[in-house]
């Protein structure tokens, strides 16, 4: 029997962990970022995700929610992070691209998944996503996986 999702508590996460992410300590917003990152399909957490994705203090923050979201490995992470590259500095930009190098340098299938929802989203209605995700995927084009299927 699956559980039910209590949505209120779900929000009340999202609620703290926004709350934790306008600290002034960027080991708390990277903690926000990073424990976000397992609600970003709560509304309430796209835009605090994309906040803490380019944030202006410390890149540790950018390079910690970036890593997060690329480990969901699903098209709600790729959306916030390619919404956030296609806006990026070139700092940012480059902290984005460690991140995302970091996490699917190891396995091929991961990368592939990934390139295959970012050419998907590269052909949404969104152009700011789109751009992004075209960006994204250019990037993963690049990585060379250690692990291949055999």
């Amino acid at each position: 029997m699956p559980k039910q999702v209590d949505k209120g508590l779900r929000h009340a996460a999202v609620t703290a962990l926004g709350e934790l992410g306008r600290s002034h300590d960027y080991r708390d917003r990277a903690d926000a970022g990073h424990g976000l990152a397992g609600f970003a399909d709560v509304p309430e957490a796209f835009g605090l995700l994309l906040e803490l994705v380019l944030d202006p203090r410390d890149t540790f923050v950018t390079r910690r929610t970036t890593e997060a979201l690329v480990r969901r490995k699903d098209r709600i992470g790729l959306t916030v992070v390619a919404s956030a590259l296609a806006v990026a500095d070139p700092n940012h930009s480059d902290w984005i691209h460690t991140a995302v190098v970091d996490v699917l340098s190891i396995y091929s299938d991961d990368r592939d998944d990934a390139m295959r929802l970012c050419e998907e989203m590269s052909r949404g209605a969104d152009d700011r996503v789109a751009r992004g995700a075209r960006q994204l995927r250019e990037l993963m084009a690049e990585i060379d996986p250690v692990l291949r299927p055999a």
